[in-house]
């Protein structure tokens, strides 16, 4: 399969790229300053809003790694993840997105959020509020084939790599343990995971530590 990596310098992308790599794929990375990145065929000098359908042409999988931080970047959330679908509508190329916890839902009836609880820290409420407004207007595009893929509450850049997680749904999973957790590095393997099955086109999921 060829696959790109969009933001791919960031430790989440990087973890996709060499995850992908490790099982035979032929990775682009798209970066916006030069970066070497450990595993990719190709590497791209390109910010993610001068991207065009024609980087795109030829792969088989698009993965959205952006993130942004600050109060005057939050909005490109939505406004980047506009972009790459409008780049894809109405092609096969599918877009998978490293996605944010704080919008999967804590109860059945799909009303409360994460970020809705009483101990969700206010530090990262905007954040959450960016990324859940993204994910909502990604929801409403029929035109692209699209997986947003949520990590658990606790996503760990050091982690080790088990190769091993749960696959959840729209609400927050716990695993045996109670817990909320989950590695870069075994985030990295359903992401890729999902790009080889494709089982959840149109879909957002949710993975956790086994």
């Amino acid at each position: 399969m060829k696959i790109a990596v969009v933001a791919a310098a960031g430790k989440a992308g990087r973890k996709i790229v060499r995850e992908a790599a490790d099982r035979g794929m032929d990775v682009t990375a798209f970066v916006r300053t030069a970066s070497e990145i450990d595993g990719a065929h190709t590497t791209v000098v390109r910010d993610i809003f001068d991207l065009t359908a024609e980087d795109f042409a030829g792969f088989d999988a698009v993965v959205d790694t952006f993130g942004a931080w600050t109060p005057e970047t939050l909005p490109q959330h939505s406004t980047s993840l506009a972009h790459l679908c409008d780049i894809l509508s109405g092609t096969d190329v599918r877009l998978l997105v490293v996605g944010g916890a704080g919008s999967l839902y804590v109860n059945a009836e799909h009303t409360i959020c994460v970020s809705d609880t009483p101990d969700f820290p206010d530090a990262f409420k905007p954040l959450a509020a960016a990324m859940a407004k993204a994910l909502g207007e990604l929801r409403a595009r029929k035109d692209v084939q699209w997986t947003y893929i949520s990590p658990a509450g606790d996503f760990q850049a050091d982690g080790e790599r088990s190769g091993k997680y749960i696959l959840g749904g729209e609400e927050l999973t716990l695993n045996e343990r109670g817990e909320s957790i989950i590695s870069y590095a075994d985030y990295a393997v359903a992401m890729v995971d999902e790009i080889e099955s494709g089982n959840h086109i149109g879909q957002r999921i949710s993975v956790v530590r086994a």
